[in-house]
């Protein structure tokens, strides 16, 4: 019955069009093995290199000299062209998955000679790829591929070949059973195919599923629904990249979708600027991690360089709140886990916070290490994992699976101005209570009070999760730090543990945790020491 509850809380967010594909697709697959069908190697094809502005290159993931490549803090070397581009049991589907975007193309001092090799081995290899021809890696791959291609002018009918049949497999499974941002990636895919082959086609369906999309995705304040900072720079740097594409080819020309990534985009400079911290970091709040998308940094000068402007902007759709103050930055999560057809990058960590102090992080998101579905991708996703209160060993969402969630916590904010914020959530409602938190900022101290409306046996925590480089030491109801003291008032235990910090995949660092064990109400002073 349990099992059933989790699943049923699950399914009856999905749309209508998920549901549809997901069964489409999979009678679709079992007629074809019947029939014998086959999507075929090549479909010959004229193609039409493009010219880019350059663009920001990849992170260095592919190292000729020993054939090895490294993706997630983890590397393999391959025996000369044999590379297994469908290893999933080494590192995990996620390192696969890196190993067929073929972002290496882009990397600096990658040599044509170098880049053509690995393309030709994977044309070879079609026969055994399996992991690849998936829609996802093949949206990125494609555009990889384009990029590294026009950058040299080159015209080879073979690969343009091979890249032309799979940009047919792609239109043949667009991703409407997960939607979000894999549906995205696909359409950003096929504008780049359009104008690489001059193919109306594409672009029509390009086009029509980034209308619908975009204006869906991207909130009012320019956040990305799905409310991870990492993904945001991700599409950040693929608007770009389109943008940089359609002003720099006049294939289609006029064309009104330009206009459209324009406004879009400056949305999201204004947003990305406003979360990033001032030296530099990104919250890693919900899925995020460093050394993935391109840094805030490096999207501005590209912006720049594409002529793009942005302002300030007012956070307020996407359910954070920055708060700036003098030396101090307090990022506070006071939004509902969004989109509730797509949560698989969401964390149960409503009414959580982070705060940076004199430009260095003090309390913070433990992020994460892993996409696996295994205990360590449990945790990293729970309420434990994050600096908000649990009731009992209930999580105020139903995380599950690597991507799933079930019963949801759904966030309301009862005032705010500059200096203060009420929020509450409902996730502990089949226990009948309500958690609501204040943030309230004066000079150099901060303010947190919960409050558990409702009465329960259980015990609440709160926990607070520090940098590694914080140095504490509990002092009766006070927490001394390098960092200013912080005073507890209403906790009937204080505990110190040992737990993990992942700036990056597959990368734990030790740090301290804090858990303050209450009943009903507390409240949770921090005096920074002034910058």
């Amino acid at each position: 019955m349990k099992t059933a509850l989790l699943y049923f809380h699950t399914i009856i967010h999905l749309r209508p069009i998920q549901v549809y594909y997901q069964i489409f697709y999979k009678i679709r697959t079992i007629f074809r093995k019947i029939i014998g069908f086959n999507y075929p190697q090549f479909i010959p094809a004229q193609s039409y290199p493009i010219t880019l502005k350059p663009s920001i290159p990849s992170i260095q993931n592919y190292f000729p000299e020993e054939n090895r490549f490294q993706f997630l803090n983890q590397s393999q070397v391959f025996e000369a062209t044999q590379i297994n581009w469908n290893d999933e049991q080494t590192f995990g589907k996620l390192w696969a998955y890196n190993l067929n975007y073929f972002e290496f193309l882009n990397q600096e001092k990658l040599t044509q000679i170098q880049g053509i090799v690995l393309i030709r081995a994977y044309v070879q290899a079609y026969p055994n790829l399996k992991t690849g021809l998936e829609p996802y890696p093949t949206s990125l791959r494609n555009i990889n591929w384009i990029k590294f291609l026009s950058k040299y002018q080159m015209k080879d009918p073979e690969i343009d070949g091979f890249l032309m049949a799979q940009y047919v497999r792609l239109i043949d499974n667009l991703e409407y059973h997960l939607m979000g941002n894999h549906l995205l990636e696909n359409a950003f895919s096929l504008l780049f195919g359009a104008y690489y082959f001059k193919n109306e086609s594409f672009l029509k369906t390009a086009n029509g599923i980034l209308k619908t999309e975009l204006s869906e995705q991207f909130l009012d304040d320019g956040g990305h629904f799905e409310r991870s900072v990492m993904y945001h720079q991700i599409f950040l740097f693929r608007l770009l990249d389109c943008c940089n594409l359609i002003e720099n080819n006049s294939t289609f020309k006029p064309i009104s979708e330009n206009e459209i990534f324009l406004h879009l985009i400056e949305k999201l400079l204004s947003f990305l600027q406003t979360m990033t911290f001032k030296n530099g970091d990104i919250p890693l709040v919900n899925d995020a991690a460093r050394n993935i998308a391109p840094t805030t940094k490096q999207l501005i000068e590209y912006a720049n360089q594409l002529n793009i402007n942005y302002s300030e902007i007012k956070l307020s759709e996407s359910g954070y709140r920055k708060l700036n103050k003098n030396g101090y930055e307090l990022l506070v999560n006071v939004g509902s886990i969004t989109p509730d057809y797509l949560p698989a990058h969401a964390h149960a960590d409503t009414l959580s916070f982070v705060l940076y102090v004199n430009q260095k992080p003090f309390i913070v998101d433990t992020g994460i290490s892993t996409y696996e579905n295994n205990e360590t991708r449990q945790y990293e996703r729970s309420t434990s994992a994050h600096n908000t209160v649990q009731i009992g060993d209930f999580e105020q969402s139903e995380i599950w699976s690597s991507f799933r969630v079930g019963r949801r916590a759904k966030a309301i904010i009862l005032s705010e101005n500059e200096d203060e914020i009420t929020a509450l959530h409902d996730g502990y409602k089949q226990l009948g209570l309500i958690h609501k938190r204040t943030f309230a900022t004066k000079n150099q101290c901060i303010t947190i009070k919960d409050e558990i409306i409702g009465k329960t046996k259980y015990p609440q925590k709160a926990y607070l999760h520090f940098h590694q480089e914080v140095e504490l030491k509990i002092n009766g109801n006070a927490i001394e730090t390098n960092f200013g003291g912080i005073i507890i008032t209403n906790a009937f235990r204080i505990t110190e543990n040992n737990c993990n910090i992942s700036e990056e995949f597959n990368a734990k660092i030790s740090s301290k945790m804090i858990t303050l064990f209450f009943l009903n109400d507390l409240t949770t002073t921090i005096n920074l020491q002034p910058p």
